[in-house]
């Protein structure tokens, strides 16, 4: 892709579209951001990003541009929280997608979809056992489907328990990243039973290089994009040391999944390169 090109990020102010901004302006794109602010943070911008404020239902009119490509990471993306916020999750997963997908249709933009690897977790069942779940395995076959009826070119990733600088430790936030403010503050982990729930925990570098190489690359279904190491979460808070509590289990809390990142190491070598004992270490050593 040329440097003319336009990337809209939708979620570009958050977790993962804020290191997804950055390596697309690094490498010369045009990058708009849409960004309601629900977890994404100002202080995440980037310098020659330009931002929009707004729901992902207002995309006509707050990106009234015609991106080359859209990637769209800007939904509600936590688990056990789904239950509690079903009109947010209704609202930012339903409506909002399909605004999005919309958009995308009339300017034949090609569309990188965020899925969720929730969708395989507990041998397939996991796409039913929280509204989060299954509002995200609803959208791939819709954007799948956008494919098949309008010809509309697409990818669809599946992150698998992202973590690293800028994550969230609040009740929207990351495990490691709860794990560690825990820590920080001297309190004991705690753990939701049973505790040996496990997990592939990749690093938000790897996302990004697997994004990018989607975005210019990819066509089609089926890019995970996962570390093939996994630990359950009772070992990831031994790695940080200390007390552990263990808390009753809530709804939609997913006990094992599986990683296939074979489809991306073929067509473009991507491999997870980071260890998250490593950067746990990291994290420990900067305290």
């Amino acid at each position: 892709m040329s440097e003319e090109k336009t990337v809209l990020v939708t979620g570009g102010a958050g977790f993962v579209g804020s290191h997804l901004c950055a390596a697309l302006v690094k490498k010369g794109y045009r990058v708009i951001s849409l960004d309601n602010y629900f977890t994404g943070l100002r202080d995440n911008h980037v310098e020659g990003v330009e931002y929009r404020a707004g729901e992902t239902k207002d995309i006509e009119t707050l990106v009234p541009e015609t991106p080359d490509l859209v990637y769209h990471l800007g939904e509600y993306s936590r688990t056990e929280e789904s239950f509690n916020d079903l009109s947010l999750v209704w609202e930012y997963n339903i409506v909002g997608t399909h605004a999005v997908l919309e958009y995308c249709r009339k300017r034949m933009a090609k569309v990188v979809y965020a899925g969720s690897s929730t969708k395989f977790a507990d041998g397939g069942a996991g796409r039913d056992q929280s509204p989060y779940a299954w509002t995200k395995a609803s959208n791939t076959d819709l954007v799948k489907n956008y494919g098949a009826w309008f010809s509309l070119p697409y990818a669809i990733t599946y992150f698998y328990n992202v973590y690293g600088p800028r994550e969230l430790s609040n009740k929207y936030g990351t495990v490691t990243a709860i794990f560690a403010r825990m820590r920080a503050e001297g309190k004991p982990i705690t753990v939701r039973k049973p505790g040996t729930q496990r997990r592939h925990f990749t690093h938000v570098e790897d996302i990004v290089e697997g994004l990018v190489l989607v975005g210019e690359k990819g066509q089609g279904d089926e890019y995970g994009l996962g570390s093939d190491e996994s630990f359950t979460i009772l070992e990831v808070a031994a790695m940080f040391g200390g007390p552990v509590e263990m808390i009753p289990d809530r709804p939609g809390n997913r006990i094992d999944t599986t990683v296939d990142y074979s489809k991306a190491n073929k067509e473009f070598g991507w491999k997870a390169k980071h260890r998250l004992s490593e950067y746990i270490k990291g994290l420990s050593s900067s305290n």
